[in-house]
C-alpha cells in the first residue's frame, strides 16, 4: 500500500512563506515575526520556529544577531552559482529519470508543459515552468538530489520574478517540447542534451 505524506502545520507555514518570498510579497530584510506568523496560522511558536529554520536552510531567510529572522537579501550575483549548480545536478537527475517515468508521470510533465506555454502572466508561467522541470526529474530515484534541485529552482524563481516581470511576454518553449519528445522516444541523451542547452540560457 502506498504511503501518504502527512502535511504538518510547519509544512504549511514553510510553503506559504516560501511562496510569499519568491513572489516578492515579503521583501528582502523584512522581519519574519514569530508571534504574527503563529497568530496567522493559529498555532504555537514551535512549528513557526521549525518553518523558519527550514526557510534559512533553503536560503530564503537569514537569522541575524539582535535583529531576528528576516527575509534573505536578494543578490542577483548569486544567480551564477545557482545556474552552475542547476546545470550540474538537473541533467544527472534527468538521465536517471527518463527511462523510469511512468505514463502517469509523463502525462503530468506534459500537462505542466502545456500550462507553461499557455500562461497569461509571469507568476503562472513561473509556477508551471518549475512544475515542468520537477516533473521530468520525478523518477530519478534520488531524493537528496531532488531536494537540492527544488531549493535551487526556488532561488531561480525569486530572481526571475524580481528581475523580469516587466519584460515578460507569453511564449511557447521549444526546449520543453523537445525534451518531452525525447522522453516519449526514451532517448536519454537527447533529453539531457536539450536540458543542458536550456539551462545555459537561464537569465
Amino acid at each position: 500500500m502506498a504511503q501518504t505524506t502527512k502535511i504538518t502545520i510547519s509544512d504549511q507555514i514553510m510553503q506559504a512563506l516560501t511562496e510569499q518570498i519568491v513572489r516578492g510579497d515579503l521583501v528582502p530584510d523584512e522581519k519574519l515575526r514569530q508571534d504574527h506568523i503563529a497568530k496567522t496560522f493559529e498555532t504555537s511558536h514551535v512549528p513557526v520556529r521549525e518553518a523558519l529554520l527550514r526557510l534559512e536552510a533553503r536560503g530564503l531567510a537569514v537569522s541575524l544577531p539582535r535583529r531576528g529572522v528576516r527575509v534573505a537579501p536578494f543578490d542577483p550575483a548569486d544567480m551564477q552559482e545557482v545556474r552552475e549548480m542547476r546545470l550540474a545536478l538537473e541533467p544527472v537527475a534527468l538521465r536517471h529519470s527518463v527511462m523510469r517515468l511512468t505514463p502517469e508521470q509523463r502525462a503530468k510533465a506534459e500537462d505542466a508543459r502545456v500550462a507553461c506555454d499557455t500562461a497569461k502572466d509571469i507568476v503562472t508561467w513561473e509556477r508551471e515552468n518549475r512544475r515542468f522541470h520537477l516533473a521530468i526529474l520525478a523518477a530519478c530515484g534520488m531524493p537528496r538530489l531532488l531536494a537540492e534541485v527544488v531549493d535551487l529552482q526556488l532561488l531561480s524563481a525569486r530572481h526571475l520574478l524580481a528581475t523580469y516581470s516587466k519584460n515578460w511576454v507569453e511564449r511557447t518553449d521549444r526546449d520543453h517540447r523537445a525534451i518531452m519528445l525525447a522522453i516519449h522516444k526514451r532517448d536519454v541523451d537527447a533529453a539531457v542534451s536539450v536540458l543542458q542547452r536550456h539551462l545555459t540560457r537561464l537569465a
